[in-house]
């Protein structure tokens, strides 16, 4: 046993408010693991929810582990010190359940470590009737759970909230392991690998996904109705996250915008606005030690009453931030209720850089809204303005990424002449196709390509003094697009990585993929995908339509009240 690692969770938990602490053998013991740093955890709302949700059972006991540090993950191995819990520093495999939050594709291998810290088998199979059963959630699980099936019990496919006490009273019956994977597969929302099993041809090309006949199909998504009838703001506030003491509020989930690279536009629908009234009253019983509120939502620009909550929140004096805003919704009144609040540097994503890619994703922003928001952000004093990019959209051309340099130095222009002297950053990464969108059939761009054009990038602004360029690691950009539609074949890949040590493109290589290749492969519509078998409310036509749309810049008007296209709202 290390103290060092003790007295890091104990420093870690004595700068918390509101965790909550059961003195064991009183509850059922729930683990929750996020597959990254304790920073980077504790700013996932998700998380915070739903230990807020299950700790309220009164008979489950919530405790929270995370990726340790570099440093602390060698003392785990030097020592021989077991991933130990934050609230009471139980051991990972001392519980009976364990859920994960699975928010990003490059958190799949530090998923792998987390469980050899904790000494729990990866392969499902090998875990017996006494270890634990792995839930995974989150926007991973919800939209691609295949390359993890060989290492989850079960994933939540689809919103927690309506189904993790669901899945805790199936776990709590005195049934076998086997009978209650069975009673978990008849959840609605719910999907255990085991009784599903993938079809190959000769040409090893994925042609069914064929299932048990006490199971269904299909797994329907599952989503909140009534947005208002869960908590949604932080359970535990702390200094140590990437929000330092911040107090964050969800004021919206989901997003009718139909940005067609957005995976959450799609696999979180549909928009779903808080009350003002449940909102306002979360906030005013917020701890007395947050330092600012953050309102958080895939849109929260869009919610039809951000203009009398953000007023509200001024005349109150209450220091709030929004993380990022539509510019095509940027008025006097809020820029100024943000400014007012202490926020200064102004975010925007126009996502492309010419006016023929925004039309193709259908992003519905024209450089004047960019330019809007600046001029708006200057008067308002915010001095900093951050926008976000992506390069490698399918149909982009060497020209986009000549207007967007263009554009840029423009933006840099126009901030000059009002005035205002602060930095421009610009945040671009290469486009990832994501499954449920219309690009999910899309290929990659090139490596090579992305690369000349970062280089483009670069050397169209090296000599702007006051713009800062950001770009993504094309490697992890490479094999985030293997993961995000891999199948159970990468799956055995990356365990196979994870346990040698070899990168996962060697791996690959010596199984006869080329990663890159894998990852810049075109799909056909119509063929079978790793995820079909499970349904997100809208068919594959509407997908494939919007496809089309794309190719010719048509554009989709926004989510609206009695809407039936995409079947979500049927």
């Amino acid at each position: 046993m290390s103290w060092k690692i003790k007295d890091d969770l104990k420093q870690k938990i004595a700068d918390e408010w509101g965790v909550q602490v059961y003195q064991p053998g009183l509850r059922h013991p729930v683990a929750f693991v996020y597959p990254n740093v304790y920073n980077l955890g504790m700013s996932n709302l998700g998380m915070h929810i739903l230990y807020q949700m299950i700790n309220a059972r009164g008979d489950s006991a919530c405790e929270r582990f995370f990726l340790p540090e570099t440093s602390l993950i060698k003392e785990h191995q030097k020592t021989r010190t077991a991933l130990l819990s934050l609230e009471t520093q139980r051991q990972l495999s001392d519980f009976s359940v364990i859920f994960v939050m699975l928010s990003f594709e490059m958190d799949y291998d530090n998923l792998l470590t987390v469980l050899e810290l904790g000494n729990i088998k990866l392969r499902a199979e090998q875990r017996n009737e006494k270890e634990p059963l792995i839930i995974i959630g989150g926007p991973c699980a919800t939209f691609n759970p295949e390359p993890l099936a060989s290492v989850a019990d079960a994933f939540v496919i689809g919103e927690g909230e309506e189904t993790v006490q669901k899945i805790l009273d199936t776990i709590y019956t005195n049934t076998s392991k086997e009978e209650k994977l069975l009673n978990l597969a008849n959840l609605p929302g719910v999907y255990v690998p085991k009784f599903y099993a993938p079809i190959y041809n000769e040409e090893n090309e994925l042609v069914d996904m064929e299932h048990d006949e006490r199971v269904p199909a299909k797994i329907i998504r599952q989503w909140v109705k009534d947005i208002d009838a869960y908590p949604h703001t932080s359970a535990i506030v702390t200094s140590g996250t990437e929000f330092e003491d911040m107090y964050i509020v969800e004021v919206a989930r989901g997003c009718g915008r139909h940005c067609r690279f957005c995976m959450a536009g799609y696999c979180f629908r549909k928009p779903r606005p808080r009350a003002l009234e449940n909102i306002l009253a979360d906030i005013a019983n917020r701890p007395e030690r947050t330092k600012k509120v953050g309102l958080m939502g895939a849109a929260v620009s869009d919610h039809p009453q951000i203009k009398e909550l953000t007023a509200e929140l001024v005349r109150q004096g209450v220091s709030f931030s929004v993380a990022s805003l539509r510019a095509d919704t940027l008025d006097e009144q809020m820029t100024q209720a943000l400014a007012a609040s202490g926020q200064r540097t102004m975010t925007v994503a126009p996502e492309a850089g010419s006016k023929r890619m925004r039309e193709s994703i259908n992003k519905g922003i024209t450089e004047e809204h960019v330019y809007n928001a600046m001029e708006l952000a200057a008067a308002a004093g915010m001095k900093n303005i951050k926008l976000y990019y992506m390069i490698g959209l399918p149909g982009e051309e060497d020209v986009d990424i000549e207007e967007m340099i263009a554009m840029i130095k423009r933006i840099r222009t126009k901030m000059d002449e009002a005035g205002n002297k602060g930095e421009l950053v610009i945040s671009v990464n290469g486009f990832v196709p994501k499954p449920f969108t219309p690009y999910q059939w899309a290929p990659l761009c090139n490596p090579s390509t992305l690369k000349r054009r970062f280089k483009m990038l670069n050397d169209g602004l090296k000599k702007e003094k006051r713009i800062k360029l950001i770009t993504e690691s094309l490697k992890e950009t490479v094999v985030q697009a293997v993961l995000a539609r891999g199948d159970r074949q990468i799956g055995e890949a990356l365990l196979e990585a994870h346990v040698s040590g070899d990168p996962l493109k060697y791996v690959l290589k010596q199984r006869g993929v080329n990663i890159e290749d894998y990852a810049c492969r075109e799909l056909e519509v119509g063929q079978v995908l790793p995820w079909a078998h499970l349904d997100m409310g809208f068919t594959e036509q509407y997908l494939a339509s919007e496809l089309e749309k794309s190719k010719i810049g048509k554009f989709t008007p926004m989510c609206f009240d009695n809407c039936k296209r995409c079947g979500v709202c049927k």
